[in-house]
Parts: C-alpha cells; sequence; structure tokens
C-alpha cells in the first residue's frame, strides 16, 4: 500500500536564485520525491518548497535541504518582512495517502533527531509533534525571532532544543513538525499603509477574535498592504468566507481588495468550494467538472500496478531489455520486500526493542532498493553502447576493437554491481528475518529468494561478457567473483529458510 507524505519547507532566502534553486535541485536528487513547487518571495526573503513522496525519501530529501541550506544561509546578515528562527525555518509533514498522524510524528522526530546529531542543527518539534504545550504554535517557538533565540539558547532552559546542540549559530534553528494541510493565501489592498493591513490580520485571525483556523499578519509587499494568511483547516473555515471578511474590514478603512495570491499549492477542493459559494452554485456535483471526471478515469487506470509496460518491451523481438534488466528488477523486488517487513515492524510496541535494527534495514532497504532500480535502466543502456560500438564502422580495426571491449567492459560491470547488491538485499533479508514482524516474515524470505535468483541471472550475464573480452585477466576476476557470491547467498539462505520456518511455526 503506497504511503504519501508532503513536505513543505521553508527556507529563509528568496532573493538569491542560485541559493534556492539548488536547495530544490538537491531535493530533486533523491528518487521517488516530486517537487511539486517552488515559491520564493523577495519581500519575505523566503522560498517555500513543495514535495511528495514515501515517507523514507521525502526525509531524506528534507535533510539534505536542510543541510544545504545550513551552509549556505547566513542568518546574521539575512534580512526580510517574514518571521524567521532559522535558514531552514521551519519543515512540516503532512500526511497525503495511507499514513497516520502517528506515524508522521515518529518521521519527524527521527529525521530531528539525525538533523541535530549529524548537522549539529538545534531542532523544535512542533504542531502534532510537539513535545511540550507551549510549542505547539510555531509563533511560540519563533518568539524574538533568530535575534533572541541566539542571545538565550545557551542560557534559557526554555529555548533548550528536542534535539541538536544549544548553541547559537549561524543558521540558526529549524522547526520540526506534523500539521495538517495548510493553504498560504494572501490579500492585497489598495494602500501602502501596512498598519492597516496588521489591523485587518488582527480582526481576521483566530487569537483576535475573528475566525477558527485562520492566522494573520499585515505586511508592506511591493508597495501594497498585504494581508498574509494561513488557512489551517479550510474545511471548517472556506477561502471564500475568509475572502469576504477581509473585504468587509477593508471597507471600513475606504479600501478595497486588488488582488490575492496563494504561495505553493492548494486543493482543488478548496478553489471548487468558492466558485460554488460565489457562482451560487449550490447543486454542482464534483463529477460535473470535466478535469474532476478525467482525473477519476486516470486515478482508476494507474489503481493497475501491474508492470505491463516492462514486461510487454521485454516479450518484444528486442535485446532489450534483457536478462541483465530482469535481474536488477528482480533485486529491486527483493530489496521492496525487505523493507516492507522492516516498514511492518517499525513504530510497533510488540517489537519495540529491535526498533534501532528495524530501522537500520529499513533504510539500506530503500537504499538499494533506488540502486536496483536504477540499474534496470542502466543494463539496458550498457547493452545498447556493446551494439553501438560493433556498428562504427568508420574507425579502423583496432579502434573498433578497443570501442568494443570498453562497451563490453561496461556492459559487464553492470550486472555484476547488480549481483553485489542483490546479495546486500540478501543480508538484510537474514537480519529482519530473525527479528522482523512475525506476520511478514515469510515475506523476507520471499525476497531472499527473488534476490538469489537476481545474483544467479546477473552472474550469467557476467559471464556472457567475459567470454567477449580480450583482458581475459579481467574476465576471471569476474568469474571468480560471481561464483563467490552464488556460494555466499547459497549458504545464507538456508539460515533464512530455517530462521524462517522456526519463526512463523512451519516445517520446511
Amino acid at each position: 500500500m503506497e504511503q504519501i507524505v508532503e513536505c513543505v519547507p521553508n527556507f529563509s532566502n528568496g532573493r538569491n536564485p542560485e541559493v534556492y534553486n539548488a536547495i530544490a535541485e538537491t531535493i530533486r536528487s533523491v528518487d521517488g520525491v516530486h517537487v511539486l513547487d517552488v515559491s520564493a518571495d523577495p519581500d519575505h526573503n523566503r522560498t517555500v518548497i513543495t514535495f511528495v513522496g514515501a515517507p523514507t525519501a521525502v526525509a531524506e530529501a528534507a535533510f539534505r535541504a536542510i543541510a544545504y541550506a545550513a551552509q549556505h544561509i547566513n542568518l546574521d546578515t539575512h534580512q526580510g518582512e517574514h518571521p524567521r528562527i532559522g535558514a531552514t525555518d521551519v519543515c512540516p509533514f503532512i500526511p497525503i495517502k495511507n499514513i497516520s498522524i502517528e506515524e508522521c510524528v515518529a518521521l519527524a522526530n527521527r529525521l530531528g533527531q539525525r538533523v541535530g546529531a549529524e548537522l549539529g542543527v538545534a531542532v523544535y518539534l512542533y504542531g502534532d509533534a510537539a513535545t511540550r504545550p507551549e510549542r505547539k504554535f510555531l509563533a511560540a517557538i519563533r518568539k524574538g525571532e533568530y535575534e533572541l533565540w541566539k542571545e538565550e539558547v545557551a542560557t534559557n532552559p526554555a529555548r533548550q532544543p528536542d534535539y541538536g546542540p544549544a548553541e547559537p549559530k549561524s543558521w540558526g534553528a529549524t522547526v520540526i513538525g506534523v500539521r495538517p494541510f495548510l493553504i498560504a493565501y494572501n490579500v492585497y489592498l489598495n494602500s501602502d499603509n501596512a498598519d492597516i493591513a496588521d489591523q485587518i490580520a488582527r480582526r481576521v485571525r483566530f487569537i483576535g477574535g475573528g475566525l477558527r483556523f485562520v492566522q494573520a499578519k499585515g505586511f508592506l509587499v511591493e508597495g501594497q498592504a498585504q494581508v498574509s494568511m494561513n488557512l489551517t483547516d479550510f474545511d471548517k473555515t472556506a477561502v471564500h468566507h475568509i475572502q469576504e471578511m477581509v473585504r468587509r474590514e477593508a471597507a471600513h478603512y475606504g479600501l478595497t481588495i486588488t488582488k490575492a495570491e496563494l504561495i505553493g499549492l492548494t486543493p482543488q477542493k478548496a478553489l471548487l468550494d468558492a466558485a460554488k459559494w460565489y457562482l451560487q452554485l449550490h447543486d454542482l456535483k464534483d463529477e460535473q467538472v470535466l478535469e474532476h471526471r478525467l482525473q477519476a478515469a486516470a486515478a482508476e487506470e494507474a489503481a493497475d500496478i501491474t508492470p505491463k509496460a516492462f514486461i510487454a518491451a521485454t516479450a518484444e523481438a528486442s535485446p532489450t531489455p534483457g536478462g541483465g534488466s530482469v535481474a536488477a528488477l528482480a533485486g529491486a523486488l527483493a530489496a521492496a520486500l525487505t523493507q516492507m517487513v522492516a516498514g511492518l515492524t517499525v513504530g510497533r510496541k510488540k517489537y519495540a526493542d529491535v526498533q534501532d535494527k528495524a530501522q537500520a534495514v529499513l533504510a539500506e532497504a530503500e537504499n538499494l532498493r533506488q540502486h536496483l532500480t536504477a540499474a534496470i535502466a542502466e543494463d539496458a543502456a550498457a547493452y545498447g553502447r556493446v551494439l553501438d560500438a560493433y556498428r562504427q564502422k568508420n574507425l579502423s580495426a583496432d579502434g573498433r576493437a578497443a570501442a568494443v571491449e570498453a562497451a563490453t567492459i561496461g556492459a559487464g560491470e553492470v550486472p555484476l554491481r547488480v549481483a553485489r547488491l542483490s546479495r546486500d538485499v540478501v543480508f538484510l533479508a537474514q537480519n529482519i528475518v530473525a527479528v522482523g514482524n512475525t506476520n511478514a516474515v515469510t515475506d523476507a524470505a520471499a525476497g531472499a529468494l527473488l534476490a538469489q535468483t537476481a545474483v544467479r541471472v546477473a552472474a550469467l550475464n557476467v559471464k556472457i561478457n567475459a567470454v567477449n573480452l580480450q583482458d581475459q585477466d579481467l574476465a576471471s576476476r569476474w568469474r571468480a567473483q560471481v561464483d563467490a557470491l552464488e556460494q555466499e547467498v547459497a549458504q545464507l539462505l538456508d539460515d533464512i529458510l530455517a530462521t524462517t520456518a522456526a519463526r512463523a511455526g512451519f516445517t520446511l
């Protein structure tokens, strides 16, 4: 069952494209993570990046982004309209699909611990992940912003971080947490008076006696007064109701709304609800919207997870994808099964004493899965280079022989790497079979068997490439390495299957 988490970190730089675009590229460098939006605001000197993916991948991307921001954003020289406490000011996780708030809280804690320990960044937990009632709200943690935090963090017990050192650093602190979906929504007025915008914000926001689930503050942005708002539950306090309240309060000062803007993404439902309200289409059904109907049809098609395209491509009368790519796929599936069992162990009270081991397997299985998945295309590309080398008629006989030799070495190195990675999957499967969730232990054993198949198929590809090598010393080394890998895996399988049978309660 696919899990999807959204992460929306805010970085204290909206004026240097080299920095905030590099942060976005750092996030994109993690396989399985999709960057949906990058919104930079030079007046607030702040960039909001929205990305989604599986929990482990999203946490890895967040870690890399926080690390990059700490090295390239200096809070001692930072100025901007928006309150901030750190280079990566806030990093919330939002559950999107098949994942609970509690699982996101565990994810926030794991990331916070790693950021504090490995990067030396002070981390505070907020929202549903808060460890103290007073830290549930972001504004309370950011009180006095970076400047006051820098003065107090080493001496004020109330400033003690949840993770990381209580030391003033130029990258400040990072606030990591869990929250529901939030809409960042700004309304502009035909005035340059930021005080009026702030007075309106005070009346609109909940803590000022205004609307529930609304946070608001007034700013001056590009010469216009702006009421900047965070809408924390648009289902209970609709966007159009907030818009009308701002309009009414602005009219009190003889002002009107000139425009509104979204920062980052918003759910389609929020806009559709506003359209229904303003157009008085009270009986409009979502299915009457063309795009909604198309999305529903696409979702039904996407629900079929059978890899039909890959199977069909393998069946075609062409040399790629071939056995090497299939070996890589088998290894990736083996890693996925191992990762699944580790995931079903992490966070379970029954297995509290093996959490560190299960978490280590979870992280490494994710890493192996990504590398083996990448090898599916790499193997096909490597074989393609061999074919290209044979087709180079413009080279001399010696030149073509050298090109073929180099391409053949490349075509052998890929399955050799697949064999090694698949052997590593067997090691992980052995670890999780011994301590993992007994209800899924046979899945880990299945992963080990599949990984053994990946090793053996990859070994065949190594050996066939070795036959065509001019460098027979290298060919001999290849054969010796894959023979050793096959023997090693075969021995491991005996132990894995025996342990599986004992823990699951059956006889082999």
